[in-house]
């Protein structure tokens, strides 16, 4: 099985080398890794180009990250396609092995495991640990999704049931984990395995403004899909995160 790595970036000079290596020292070898970049104006694609001749450097204009992700996916030729953020990096050389193991022995159309966020000037800081847990549908109801960066989907499931919704600034990874996953009911499987660091600048954690609009984008992501949350249900998610500190 073809794994496709997707990574979009702007500007990520300080970081995109730690994400490029981080799959380039992945000892499962059938891997194609897209790198696409909005427009940098610092080193991120003099970094990246270094690679040429292992990655895929894609140079375009997006109108926001879910459309860049969507204009790298259509480069993707892979069986399983894996998201990859410029911030993060996979935890050892064998992530991708194992996913890939896991797929083929579960008959399961996605996987996904667990992240630590780790401080931006220090990769040894963990400042949250996600422990995603085995799968239940209705977890959702209650706030809970699958760390982005750790869930791998079989590229049909993409041609099935669609991309990012590109209309969306910080919840597209939200809507299309809730769209494929409790929507359209794809199987996945549990991994029980820090599979990604991330390093904490996400857009949809830091200001009240990007929080409150992460907030409305997740209720937009069940009226899109024709779906009803709970009246819990939305504030439950950011709340389900309080002890990912501790």
């Amino acid at each position: 099985m073809k794994v496709s790595i997707l990574t979009v970036c702007l500007n990520s000079e300080k970081t995109i080398l730690d994400t490029i290596k981080s799959v380039q020292y992945q000892t499962y070898d059938n891997t194609e890794h897209i790198v696409f970049d909005g427009g940098s104006t610092d080193e991120t694609t003099s970094i990246a180009k270094s690679f040429e001749d292992k990655i895929r450097l894609v140079e375009g204009r997006d109108t926001g990250i879910f459309d860049a992700f969507n204009q790298a996916l259509e480069y993707a030729t892979g069986d399983i396609i894996g998201i990859l953020n410029s911030d993060d990096y996979y935890v050892n050389n064998h992530v991708l092995e194992l996913v890939v193991n896991t797929f083929k022995t579960v008959d399961t159309d996605s996987v996904y495991g667990d992240l630590d966020y780790v401080h931006y000037k220090n990769k040894n800081k963990i400042t949250r640990r996600w422990i995603a847990g085995e799968f239940d549908i209705g977890k959702f109801e209650f706030g809970w999704v699958p760390p982005h960066p750790t869930f791998f989907v079989k590229r049909d499931m993409y041609k099935r049931y669609g991309a990012f919704n590109q209309s969306f600034k910080t919840s597209g990874d939200y809507e299309l984990m809730l769209r494929m996953l409790y929507k359209n009911r794809i199987s996945t499987r549990y991994i029980p395995n820090l599979l990604v660091k991330m390093r904490t600048n996400g857009r949809s954690d830091g200001s009240i403004f990007n929080r409150m609009n992460s907030l409305k984008e997740d209720y937009l992501s069940w009226k899109l899909n024709n779906l009803k949350p709970h009246f819990y249900t939305i504030p439950l998610k950011p709340l389900r995160k309080l002890p990912q500190f501790f």
